[in-house]
């Protein structure tokens, strides 16, 4: 894709600023790091055990910030911005409506990059916010055999990550959250777990309800023992620990979305009209079980605005993801208006 250079003149001229203006707020500020090529690196030290530790212009609208956080164990993640027409984040009289955009397992912040996004008109007056959440983080503080601690992904992202956000990086309160698969689990659960931090939450084939029976159990299990990692440190045990369980299955907590809008969707995992012919899908059918049961249960305990698109025929897959991105968008964008 072409990059207008002389926006992106501007856009460096504009964190450049930032970069100023920040460095005497804080009397216990860490010294700058060095400018690195293609970069520029600061430090804003920020409370809630997180701060800003590079900055980096990725392309026009695009901007990459390296966050180092207390609740990751002190390790450096990275979050992408995709900005809003008029977005300067030296001017702190802005707070622009902000909408979280949450990648699956197996990605990275940069997943949602790879679809659409940045040239969908209604998305350049909001801040989309695209942080990382981990190969198989599952959008929790990890039990750790009671331990807890590193990682603790949710205290990142709902503490730490927000509270930056809104000072120094131009985001409002006004929030929405969607996500794709172990993402939209994310979604479902930042809104429920956090009342009033978003204000409507979308899940494109999510991990809704993990605890359905013993083959949605030992496959999010298989998943949490990605990479080498002890699946008990996630949640537990799923007997001996199913209360945290439950406190991390959208199912559960389906009496916390009522008020909310929310929008479900998922493929039935056999051979849709984006797929090539013949391809089977069994994580996309597990989910599609589970997404049925959760819409269920929310209608049971009265929600008001339930969106679902349970579009039968497709699988696990971006093409989905991205026309359920763009299916959803309007029950987004009017929820961040009311």
């Amino acid at each position: 894709m072409p990059v207008d250079l002389s926006r992106l003149g501007r856009r460096a001229l504009l964190v450049s600023a930032l970069v100023l203006a920040l460095s005497p707020l804080t009397p216990t500020q860490a010294a700058p790091p060095a400018q690195t090529s293609g970069a520029i690196a600061t430090t804003q030290a920020a409370p809630r055990g997180a701060e800003v530790v590079a900055v980096r212009q990725v392309a026009d609208r695009l901007t990459d910030l390296t966050v180092r956080s207390e609740a990751l164990g002190g390790r450096t993640v990275n979050v992408r911005l995709l900005t809003p027409d008029g977005w300067n984040p030296a001017d702190r009289r802005q707070h622009w409506p902000t909408f979280w955009l949450l990648h699956g397992c197996c990605g990275d912040y940069t997943s949602w990059s790879g679809t659409d996004i940045a040239t969908i008109p209604s998305l350049r007056k909001v801040l989309v916010v695209m942080p990382e959440a981990g190969w198989n983080g599952w959008y929790s503080d990890w039990w750790n055999y009671g331990a807890g601690g590193d990682p603790a992904w949710e205290t990142f992202h709902t503490v730490e990550l927000a509270h930056l956000l809104e000072h120094g990086w131009g985001a409002s309160s006004n929030r929405v959250v969607a996500g794709l698969s172990m993402g939209g689990q994310g979604a479902l659960l930042y809104a429920a777990r956090h009342p009033g931090m978003f204000r409507a939450a979308a899940a494109y084939s999510g991990s809704a309800h993990p605890l359905l029976n013993d083959e949605s159990i030992n496959r999010i299990k298989g998943f949490f023992a990605g990479q080498g990692n002890d699946p008990l440190r996630v949640w537990g045990d799923p007997v001996a620990q199913r209360g945290i369980w439950e406190a991390h299955d959208p199912y559960y907590l389906a009496h916390r979305l009522k008020s909310l809008p929310v929008y479900l969707s998922c493929g039935d995992g056999t051979a849709g009209p984006l797929d090539p012919p013949g391809k089977t899908d069994a994580l996309e059918a597990d989910f599609n079980r589970q997404n049925h049961a959760l819409a269920a249960e929310l209608e049971r305990v009265g929600a008001k605005h339930l969106t679902t698109n349970f579009y039968g025929p497709g699988t696990h897959a971006w093409a989905y993801w991205q026309r359920e991105l763009h299916a959803s968008l309007p029950m987004l964008l009017q929820a961040l208006q009311r």
